[in-house]
């Protein structure tokens, strides 16, 4: 018996599992497709607005509002409605006119716009846009006002009249340039951001449940009927060993194919980016070989191997994006080969890098995978040679 021969079973096992089959194809594209539409492409916040009471200058501080960029104004008839929209995660922030802001404006009165937010972090970026356009029409009133007392006449007069004195002022521009490289590049699809950390998530915590087989393996005494053949225990080690890289690779490549047709994902350089997986799915399938040569039955492979899967997988990037792990997290989190594999990715993806570019991250990710097989061979072999 020939080690491909035994990898190719232990892959045909794999895949006739339905639950395995489940997590290899279905699973892992349908979290791409929840954080590309949850966190992908223009998102536009939800602001409710309250108007109590119609009327002319409200009505206007309404319609900037409605167009301001940035902003996706929603319309409520009460504060109470739109409170509880806020509350109950519908809206992100609300705006509420008071029922007296004509009367107060006109009368030369303050008057306050109530402004409503959830506690997170979008909620200073709205407030600055929201008060942006309030400034914008308290400016307004201020010139109308300055007029009326300068030259008289009714305040919405003057209003208009500063309005079309406005149209003929020449505005000042400010001009924004981006200082470096940008972290996202503008052409970044919904679906590629999620998709390289949804790759390494699912490769190893794949690659870690599955080697419960080789527990089976070893439990009805396949291993050693094959060793009482001809087939050396180096050939069985090699078998087993293959079989475990070629499951981690056919998730990879499920991952990636399908991430490509079903959402269009780019991966970057092709040949960068297929040794990048290949290299990972290496080290995800030595990570699979010494928890199953290490662990004693087939329950308890599967449960550290999912705990253990999910765990080295959040503090290596797979579950947050590394940008926002502090400088010592960022150290600790390089302790593990999915954050060299996301670095990676990220200079594939959203930096047009080439395989020279990666050599780095690629040669860690080959020391990684020799330390595991050596370790996995080594178990492995001392396990069948004393049943």
């Amino acid at each position: 018996m020939t080690a491909i021969t035994i990898a190719w079973t232990n892959l045909r096992r794999s895949l006739k599992d339905r639950t395995n089959a489940f997590f290899f194809v279905l699973f892992p594209l349908l979290m791409i497709t929840v954080l590309g539409i949850a966190f992908g492409g223009d998102y536009e916040p939800r602001v409710g607005v309250a108007q109590p009471a119609a009327g002319a200058l409200s009505g206007d501080l309404v319609a900037a509002l409605e167009d301001a960029e940035g902003i996706d104004v929603r319309r409520f008839e009460s504060r109470a409605e739109a409170v509880e929209a806020v509350e109950e995660g519908g809206l992100e922030a609300a705006v509420v006119v008071p029922e007296a802001y004509d009367d107060r404006v006109e009368g030369g009165r303050d008057t306050t716009v109530e402004y409503l937010s959830r506690s997170d972090r979008s909620a200073q970026q709205i407030g600055m846009i929201v008060r942006a356009v309030v400034d914008d029409q308290a400016g307004r009133y201020r010139v109308a006002r300055t007029l009326q007392h300068e030259l008289g006449g009714e305040f919405r007069a003057n209003l208009v009249r500063g309005d079309a004195f406005a149209g003929r002022v020449a505005d000042v521009a400010v001009s924004t340039t981006t200082v470096g490289s940008a972290p996202l590049p503008e052409d970044l699809g919904r679906f590629d951001l999620g998709a390289s950390s949804q790759l390494l998530l699912f490769t190893f915590v794949t690659s870690m449940t599955t080697a419960a087989s080789l527990i089976e393996t070893r439990r009805l005494g396949v291993a050693r009927r094959m060793f009482a053949t001809p087939t050396r225990v180096a050939t069985i080690v090699a078998g087993e060993a293959l079989g475990r890289i070629a499951i981690a690779v056919v998730q990879g490549l499920v991952i990636m194919i399908g991430a490509a047709l079903l959402f269009g994902v780019s991966w970057g350089a092709p040949i960068a980016a297929a040794l990048m997986m290949l290299l990972f799915a290496t080290v995800a399938g030595g990570a699979g070989m010494v928890l199953g040569a290490a662990a004693t039955n087939a329950q308890q492979s599967t449960a550290v191997g999912l705990l253990a899967g999910l765990g080295i997988s959040a503090l290596g990037g797979s579950m947050m994006p590394l940008e926002f792990y502090s400088p010592t997290m960022l150290t600790i989190a390089h302790l593990t080969p999915h954050a060299w594999a996301a670095d990676g990715f990220a200079t594939l993806v959203r930096h047009d890098g080439t395989v020279l570019d990666v050599l780095p991250q690629l040669g860690v990710l080959a020391g990684f995978a020799a330390a595991l097989f050596g370790i996995g061979s080594w178990a492995l072999r001392r396990r069948i040679l004393t049943g």
